[in-house]
């Protein structure tokens, strides 16, 4: 489990900021929750909202920035990872968390 920075830049300049977790997978599911409350705000009156993964990269593609910087023991230094890669994890991490929900 790799300390990871998410470096999360909405708009415009004044929005920058930047989160850290303990692990990779901590900071993905919490780049999901983000586009979740994303949805919350552009949807107040639904009770319950429902989206794809493709969604979730077009909302991902369309922020100016989001990376994350993940810590490498080896090297003892933090690696920078762009959208791209971003998306690659996610679409894993939601994979093996739909396997463990359909085992339950």
């Amino acid at each position: 489990m790799a300390h990871t920075i998410v470096l999360f830049q909405p708009g415009k300049l004044e929005t920058r900021t930047y989160w850290d977790f303990e692990s990779l997978n901590d900071a993905l599911e919490y780049i999901c929750h983000m586009y979740e409350l994303h949805l919350k705000e552009d949807n107040p009156g639904m009770t319950t909202i429902t989206y794809d993964i493709s969604q979730l990269f077009d909302y991902i593609d369309k922020l100016t920035d989001l990376s994350c910087l993940v810590f490498q023991r080896v090297s003892n230094m933090y690696a920078p990872f762009p959208k791209d890669w971003i998306k690659e994890k996610i679409f894993v991490f939601l994979k093996r968390e739909a396997g463990k929900s359909a085992k339950s």
